[in-house]
């Protein structure tokens, strides 16, 4: 894709939507940064590295063999890694667990397992939840009291709630 505003290659996509009409834009690195827009980073990953702490150290922890353990699904090396900065698939990241360990704990603050945000809950899903957890308390004195009856109806309804579409708040 070429940039909108001159022939060189595009590296920022962005899709405007105003008025219910889209309109895409297309623009090369310098043109992005003329109208403040983000561009993104053309170093590979392993340039990248050395900057979260420790790949560059790792080279001389790491011994001939770990250099070129392979993965055992896609094949890929440590060393075609370390070289390209990207793992071939995600079963790499079992097999090299060992190697690039650190990196992840430096860039995930500490943590060796993804630790993004997840979105705050809408008000509908607040509401939704306080009903079923108000359903599955009378569900069980219902069982308790030996309501099946009344424990059937609970029942149903929980699996209606369930089944309903959640509405998001936006």
């Amino acid at each position: 894709m070429k940039c909108d505003l001159c022939n060189k290659p595009a590296v920022v996509h962005e899709v405007i939507i105003q008025g219910g009409k889209s309109t895409e834009l297309h623009l090369c690195a310098e043109h992005a940064i003329e109208k403040g827009l983000a561009v993104p980073a053309q170093q590979p990953l392993a340039d990248i590295l050395p900057a979260l702490g420790g790949v560059v150290k790792v080279e001389g922890v790491i011994g001939k063999g770990q250099q070129q353990a392979r993965c055992t699904a896609c094949g890929c090396t440590f060393s075609e890694f370390k070289k390209s900065g990207s793992l071939g698939c995600p079963a790499c990241y079992d097999s090299f667990m060992p190697m690039i360990a650190h990196v992840i704990e430096r860039a995930q603050a500490g943590a060796t397992a993804h630790v993004g945000r997840s979105p705050a809950p809408s008000k509908d899903a607040e509401r939704v939840q306080h009903l079923r957890s108000k359903l599955m308390r009378e569900l069980e004195q219902a069982i308790a009291a030996e309501q099946y009856e009344r424990a059937a109806q609970l029942r149903d309804e929980l699996k209606a709630l369930d089944a309903a579409p959640q509405v998001r708040d936006e």
